[in-house]
């Protein structure tokens, strides 16, 4: 059933399509070093919780759009392979002028499918 990498994350705004490029982008080279599929998405249906929610779990702040992303693997050895991959890949170096999001509130984590529908 694979393995997936889980994304939650405000972003403002202004800079959806920054983000999206950006997005676009890394999921090349995630593609390229074995991941099987990334989707991007950006909120549309997120409503506000009574004790939590999205917008509380990314700090979103007014203007801000919780989004979220996952990256699938065909197992947790192709991932950890990948990861070293990406992380040294030149398309991949930060640009200190990207301010796309803050990468500070994200949620991110690796999980193990325990139902495939």
């Amino acid at each position: 059933m694979g393995y997936t990498d889980g994304f939650v994350f405000a972003v403002p705004d202004a800079n959806k399509e920054a983000y999206r490029a950006l997005a676009a982008r890394a999921s090349l080279v995630f593609l390229d070093h074995g991941a099987t599929r990334v989707l991007e998405c950006w909120g549309d249906d997120v409503p506000d919780g009574k004790v939590t929610d999205y917008q509380r779990a990314t700090h979103a702040k007014p203007g801000e759009t919780p989004a979220f992303s996952w990256i699938e693997w065909p197992d947790k050895a192709a991932r950890v392979a990948g990861w070293e991959k990406v992380m040294a890949d030149e398309r991949m170096r930060h640009d200190p002028n990207d301010q796309s999001f803050d990468g500070a509130r994200m949620i991110y984590g690796g999980f193990v499918p325990i139902v495939d529908a």
